[in-house]
């Protein structure tokens, strides 16, 4: 790895790494935000990988095949916050 300020790029990552976990939760939070803004404003270089790409397909055909079944993104949300996560979802839902 090259070398910063003195220190090797393992060394740097791993004071990186334990500043992070200092952070108060919303200083977290914006760092999530952050990388994830930085990671779609390239989407291409994110990789997605064959088993992710033959779900992504699975789900889209049984939503052409029973499109009654989709939920919103308002409903998943208000079921969540409902405390209905722990309810099990028919696979067929998905």
């Amino acid at each position: 790895m090259e070398r910063q300020g003195g220190r090797d790029g393992a060394e740097v990552l791993e004071l990186a790494m334990a500043s992070v976990f200092d952070l108060r939760p919303a200083e977290k939070l914006q760092l999530l935000e952050d990388l994830w803004d930085d990671l779609a404003a390239s989407p291409d270089d994110v990789p997605v990988h064959e088993w992710q790409k033959q779900e992504l397909a699975r789900r889209k055909a049984n939503l052409q095949g029973n499109p009654a079944s989709a939920v919103s993104w308002e409903d998943v949300k208000r079921r969540i916050r409902a405390g209905m996560a722990a309810k099990p979802v028919a696979d067929s839902a998905l």
